[in-house]
């Protein structure tokens, strides 16, 4: 297990560094279009993923960098996406809200609020009736959770026992609206009780519990015995896009944005690290430097690449051709 902790330090650290550096380039309008960061929540896609065969699937947000970091993205063909390079995951026509990479098993971020849900549960359909012992990871917000997609999945993954783990990441608001407002129960995980289905909510910024809640989880997909709904409860550092400030909204209060701060994924683990002697300050050291080197690279990579040609415009529109 302390080689798998010290794992996820290395991935939430990564996680960290891309968005941050995602943030000060959309700022400075080298990235263009809309940009989603998830700043805060490292602790969810890590230790979800990391339970998780690379055969094994996941779908993801519009809010979706770490959890593709997560399941074994290279930042550097996330960054060429960014700039909209040929380089990129989806030849720079994706952008940051839907990166893909099947041979990852990655199927998909998205864009329209909870369409991941019954994405993964086609994709869990498909895993039961090839045999597999595989599973789907559905990573969803908050927001999602109120759509009609998502009770009707739940309900086919219950009816059907599927291979699928629903993880809610509740960062407390979707859009500009207070779950506490828009949400009709005080845990998402309540909901599970209506399908039939384990349902857990857990500390979002605990990469162990998030980890343990859906190592359980999966051990039941692979065995057969279908669904579950693990709420993971955190808070994104920044607004729902980067830019938002430039309207003037203000929905929460900074206290409460810095009172979530100090309960940090990353130093908390960092701390756990240190104090069982995991880990050394050196070695601390060295691991940022790594994922701040990484990123340095990545960037450069992306920025270096070219642009897509004008014919690739009409590229892969039909299965099997050429245009």
């Amino acid at each position: 297990m302390n080689e798998e902790l010290v794992l996820m330090y290395r991935k939430m650290l990564t996680i960290r560094a891309f968005e941050e550096e995602a943030s000060e380039l959309f700022w400075k309008g080298e990235i263009l279009g809309l940009l989603h960061v998830s700043i805060g929540e490292e602790a969810v896609p890590v230790g979800a993923c990391t339970n998780l065969l690379p055969e094994d699937h996941i779908t993801s947000t519009h809010r979706g960098h770490g959890d593709i970091i997560g399941k074994g993205a290279d930042p550097k063909y996330m960054f060429a996406e960014l700039y909209g390079k040929k380089t990129g995951y989806c030849k720079g026509r994706g952008g940051s809200m839907h990166i893909a990479d099947y041979s990852l098993g990655i199927i998909g971020a998205n864009g329209i609020v909870g369409a991941g849900i019954p994405i993964s549960t086609g994709s869990a359909l498909a895993q039961k009736m090839l045999g597999t012992r595989n599973v789907t990871v559905c990573f969803f917000g908050d927001g999602a959770s109120n759509q009609g997609t998502f009770h009707e999945s739940l309900n086919l993954a219950a009816i059907w026992k599927l291979p699928v783990i629903f993880v809610c990441k509740n960062n407390q608001y979707g859009m500009w609206t207070s779950a506490s407002y828009a949400v009709s129960v005080r845990d998402v995980s309540e909901r599970a009780k209506g399908y039939g289905i384990p349902g857990v909510t857990v500390d979002g910024n605990d990469v162990t519990a998030v980890y343990e809640a859906v190592h359980e989880a999966v051990e039941r997909a692979r065995n057969g015995d279908g669904p579950s709904l693990i709420e993971c409860k955190t808070y994104r550092w920044h607004g729902h896009m980067e830019g938002e400030e430039a309207y003037g909204w203000v929905y929460r209060s900074p206290e409460e944005a810095e009172e979530w701060k100090k309960r940090c994924p990353i130093l908390r683990l960092e701390k756990e690290l240190l104090s069982r002697g995991i880990l050394t300050e050196a070695q601390v050291k060295e691991i940022r430097e790594e994922a701040k080197n990484e990123i340095e690279e990545a960037v450069k990579f992306a920025e270096e690449s070219p642009l897509p040609e004008p014919e690739d415009a009409v590229a892969d529109l039909f299965a099997g051709g050429e245009e």
